[in-house]
C-alpha cells in the first residue's frame, strides 16, 4: 500500500490544496486548518451554512496565503498585522485566536454576504482532542478541523461507494487529509496503528460524515441527498453514518511524501 494524495485545507471550509509533500506537525498537517472564518459571535462558520465557502481558492505562497474567487483575489500574511485576539467556539470546544484586520474581514463579509472575521490559531494555543479518543489524553491537541489531527481514506473505499451510486463522486466531497491506494474497500475499518514513511498514527475513531459531502466543492452548490442516502444504506451505526478515520500521530517533525509506503501495525 502507498500514500496516493496529500491535502490540506489552510483555511477550514475553504477550497482544498493537494501536495506532493507535507511536514506532519502536533496538531495537523502544516498550514492544515490554522485558519478559519467565524461569526459575529466568534462562531465557527462552514460549508454546512454557506456552501460557498467550497469555491473559494487557497494557495500558499512563501509569506502569506492567497485566496480568490472569480476575479476576486486577496493576499494574506501568515500573522495579522494588528493584536485582537478572541475566545472562538468551534463545536463545544473554544479557544483563543488572533483576529485579521477589517480589510481583510470585509473581503470575505462582502463574498459570504454575512459579517464574519478571519482567525488564526496561534502557536500556544491548545485545541485538546477528545480525551476518549486521545492517545495521550488532555495532551493531544488538534487545529480547527473538527475534531481530529488527521483523517484518512482508502481510494478503494471510494470506489466501492461509487459502484453503488448513480453519479460517481471525487475523493474532494470527503476532504480527506489522505488517500491510500492498493488496499481492499474500508480496509481502514480495521486498522489500529499504521505507518507512513517515518510517522506512527493511531486510528482513533471513524468520521461521522454530513451535509458538508453532499456539495460540490467545484460549484458550492449541495447535489442533493447523496452520498449520505446511499452510505446510509451500509455505513451506518448507531445513527452516525461512517466514512475515513480519525488519526493521531505518534511522532512529528518528519515529512510525508506521496508514494511513501503505508504499514499495518496492528
Amino acid at each position: 500500500m502507498y500514500l496516493s494524495e496529500i491535502n490540506i485545507y489552510p483555511i477550514k471550509s475553504l477550497g482544498g490544496i493537494s501536495l506532493e509533500k507535507s511536514v506532519v506537525e502536533e496538531r495537523g498537517l502544516q498550514f492544515d486548518r490554522r485558519w478559519m472564518l467565524v461569526d459575529e459571535k466568534n462562531e465557527f462558520l462552514t460549508q454546512r451554512e454557506f456552501p460557498k465557502m467550497a469555491t473559494i481558492g487557497v494557495k500558499i505562497q512563501e509569506n502569506d496565503l492567497s485566496v480568490w474567487l472569480n476575479n476576486k483575489e486577496k493576499l494574506i500574511s501568515f500573522e495579522p498585522n494588528t493584536v485582537d485576539t478572541a475566545n472562538v467556539k468551534i463545536w463545544q470546544s473554544r479557544c483563543r485566536a488572533k483576529v485579521y484586520e477589517s480589510e481583510i474581514n470585509n473581503w470575505f463579509s462582502d463574498i459570504l454576504q454575512t459579517n464574519c472575521k478571519l482567525v488564526l490559531m496561534p502557536d500556544d494555543a491548545r485545541r485538546t482532542v477528545n480525551p476518549f479518543y486521545a492517545v495521550r489524553k488532555f495532551k493531544d491537541v488538534v487545529s480547527f478541523a473538527d475534531g481530529y489531527p488527521f483523517l484518512i481514506i482508502g481510494e478503494s473505499s471510494l470506489d466501492e461507494l461509487n459502484s453503488r451510486l448513480e453519479k460517481p463522486l471525487p475523493m474532494n466531497r470527503f476532504r480527506p487529509n489522505f488517500v491510500v491506494s492498493d488496499a481492499v474497500a474500508f480496509a481502514e475499518d480495521n486498522w489500529k496503528k499504521i505507518k507512513i514513511g517515518n510517522v506512527v498514527f493511531y486510528l482513533v475513531k471513524p468520521c461521522d460524515r454530513c451535509v458538508i459531502t453532499t456539495i460540490d466543492q467545484e460549484i458550492g452548490v449541495s447535489d442533493g441527498k447523496e452520498p449520505l442516502k446511499t452510505l446510509a444504506s451500509f455505513r451506518q451505526k448507531r445513527q452516525k453514518i461512517l466514512f475515513g478515520q480519525n488519526l493521531i500521530a505518534e511522532n512529528f517533525g518528519e515529512t510525508l511524501r506521496v508514494s511513501d509506503k503505508v504499514e499495518i501495525l496492528a
